[in-house]
C-alpha cells in the first residue's frame, strides 16, 4: 500500500492566524484512491526547515503533498526550496499557467507585475498541473528508482488557497494513479447518537475485537454529531474483503439499533427532513417549529442550514426571558413558579406552545443552564430539559416526550451544542417511532 505525508507551509499556520483546512481535503482525496496518510505536519517559511523536513518525508513515504508558500511575495519560498531539493538546473515558464494568470488579473483589473509573471516559472525538474482557479501552478516532482531516495517518490506542491487546492485535487489524484498502482482503501462512516464514546466502545467491544486485521475502526466524537464510527478497509481489491466489511456493518446495525441515525456525512438535521419526506409521511407535508431558551437559536440554525428547509420548517421563538415564555408560548405562570424555567413541565409547555403559535405538526423545545454561571445544587450548569411534540393529523391530539440532558463540560459553547443536538435527536427518535 502506498503511503503519503502532508506538509502545510506557512508562518501564518504556526502562529494560529489561519487554520489549515487543505490537509483534511488532501487526506480524504488520497484515501479515496487507496493511499494511506501517515503524517500531517506544519512548518514555517524557513528555507532550511523546508528542505530538511521535505527530504525526511520523501525518505519515508511514497508521496509527499505540500501546500502553501507559492505566492508572489518574498516570503513564499517553497518553489526555491523544491528546486534545490530536486536538483533543478534552472526554470522554465509554464505558458498554460501564464494564460490563467493573465486571465485572472485581467478580470480583476489588476496590472501584470514581474512577480505575477514569475509565478508561472517553475523548476526544470517539475511537471506543471495547471491551477485553473489561481496564479500558483501545481508542481509535480518525480524521483525515480535511480534517484537519491532509491525508490520512486512523488512530491506535489499545491497552492495555499483552499478552493484552489480542492478544485485541483481530482487532476492530482489522476496524476498519482498514472505513476503508482493502487491497492484500494474503502471508508464507511456510521453515525451514532445517544451513547458516550466510552459506553459505545464497551457496547461494541467484542465486535471490534473480532474485526479482521484489514479492517480498522476509528471513533470520531463531536458535540453536534454524536460519535461517528469510521471503518476503513485496506486492500479493498482482495477477494472477500468488501463482503466482510458489509457483514461487519450489518452486525453493527444489529448491535446499536436506533443509536445509529445515518452514514457518511449525515447529520441529525439532514436525517429529519428525510423522515418527513419519505412515504407515507410525505403526503401530509408536515411542518416543524422550535422553541429555544438556553440554546439561543442554535437548534433553528442547524435546521435551516439544510438546503430546502423552507419546505418543512416554519419558524421559532427564542424565549430567553420568562415573560416571553408566558406571553408568546403560553407557558403557565404557575409552572414557572412551581417548577422553574429549567424543568420538564416548562419544556413540554414550550413545545406545545410553539406548535400552537406557529401551527406546526412537530416541535422541539430546549430550556437549561449553559453556564458558566447560573447553576445551583439542584440544577447545576449543564442541565437541560428538552421536549418534542407531535400533533396527530387524524385526531388533532398532541403527544409530548421529554428528557433531561446533562453535560459535564465547562464550556458554554459545548453545552449549547450538546443541548441542541440532543433536541434534534429526540425529535428524530419521535419521528422514527411515528413515521416509520
Amino acid at each position: 500500500m502506498k503511503t503519503a505525508s502532508i506538509c502545510a507551509i506557512g508562518d501564518e499556520i504556526l502562529i494560529g492566524q489561519i487554520v489549515d483546512t487543505n490537509s483534511s481535503h488532501i487526506s480524504r482525496a488520497l484515501g479515496s484512491i487507496g493511499v494511506r496518510v501517515k503524517q500531517i505536519s506544519s512548518i514555517g517559511d524557513d528555507r532550511a526547515t523546508i528542505m530538511t523536513h521535505l527530504d525526511n518525508l520523501l525518505r519515508n513515504n511514497d508521496i509527499v503533498m505540500v501546500t502553501g508558500g507559492l505566492g508572489p511575495t518574498k516570503d513564499d519560498i517553497t518553489k526555491e526550496a523544491l528546486a534545490t531539493l530536486s536538483g533543478a538546473k534552472g526554470y522554465y515558464r509554464s505558458e498554460a499557467q501564464m494564460e490563467v494568470i493573465e486571465s485572472i488579473l485581467s478580470r480583476r483589473g489588476i496590472a501584470m507585475l514581474d512577480t505575477n509573471r514569475a509565478q508561472a516559472d517553475v523548476p526544470d525538474t517539475a511537471r506543471v498541473i495547471v491551477n485553473k482557479l489561481g496564479t500558483a501552478p501545481i508542481m509535480e516532482f518525480f524521483f525515480d528508482e535511480g534517484g537519491k531516495y532509491g525508490h520512486p517518490r512523488l512530491l506535489y506542491s499545491m497552492p495555499g488557497v483552499p478552493y484552489e487546492t480542492i478544485n485541483a485535487l481530482p487532476d492530482v489524484m489522476e496524476a498519482i494513479k498514472s505513476h503508482f498502482e493502487m491497492d484500494g482503501i474503502l471508508h464507511r462512516t456510521i453515525c451514532t447518537f445517544g451513547l458516550a464514546e466510552s459506553v459505545l466502545a464497551k457496547t461494541i467491544e467484542a465486535w471490534e475485537t473480532a474485526l479482521p486485521e484489514y479492517l480498522h475502526l476509528a471513533y470520531l466524537p463531536n458535540a453536534l454529531y454524536g460519535v461517528r464510527l469510521r471503518l476503513s478497509l485496506y486492500g479493498a481489491g482482495e477477494p472477500g474483503r468488501k463482503e466482510a466489511m458489509d457483514n461487519a456493518i450489518s452486525e453493527l446495525y444489529t448491535l446499536l439499533g436506533n443509536y445509529i441515525y445515518g452514514e457518511g456525512e449525515d447529520t441529525l438535521q439532514t436525517v429529519i427532513p428525510r423522515l418527513l419526506q419519505a412515504p407515507p409521511a410525505a403526503a401530509y407535508q408536515e411542518t416543524i417549529s422550535v422553541a429555544e431558551s438556553c440554546t439561543g437559536g442554535l437548534v433553528s440554525n442547524l435546521i435551516t442550514g439544510v438546503a430546502g428547509s423552507s419546505e418543512y420548517y416554519k419558524g421559532s421563538v427564542t424565549s430567553y426571558a420568562n415573560e416571553v415564555k408566558m406571553n408568546l408560548l403560553n407557558v403557565p405562570e404557575e409552572i414557572l413558579e412551581k417548577y422553574g424555567a429549567v424543568s420538564k413541565e416548562c419544556a413540554e409547555a414550550m413545545a406545545r406552545g410553539v406548535a400552537t403559535l406557529l401551527d406546526t405538526d412537530w416541535s422541539v423545545a430546549t430550556t437549561g443552564i449553559a453556564g458558566p454561571g447560573g447553576g445551583s445544587e439542584a440544577k447545576p450548569v449543564g442541565t437541560c430539559w428538552i421536549a418534542a411534540a407531535h400533533r396527530n393529523p387524524f385526531t388533532g391530539t398532541t403527544e409530548v416526550v421529554s428528557r433531561m440532558v446533562k453535560s459535564a463540560s465547562a464550556s458554554r459553547e459545548v453545552n449549547m451544542q450538546r443541548f441542541a443536538s440532543n433536541a434534534l435527536n429526540l425529535l428524530r427518535l419521535m419521528m422514527q417511532q411515528k413515521l416509520l
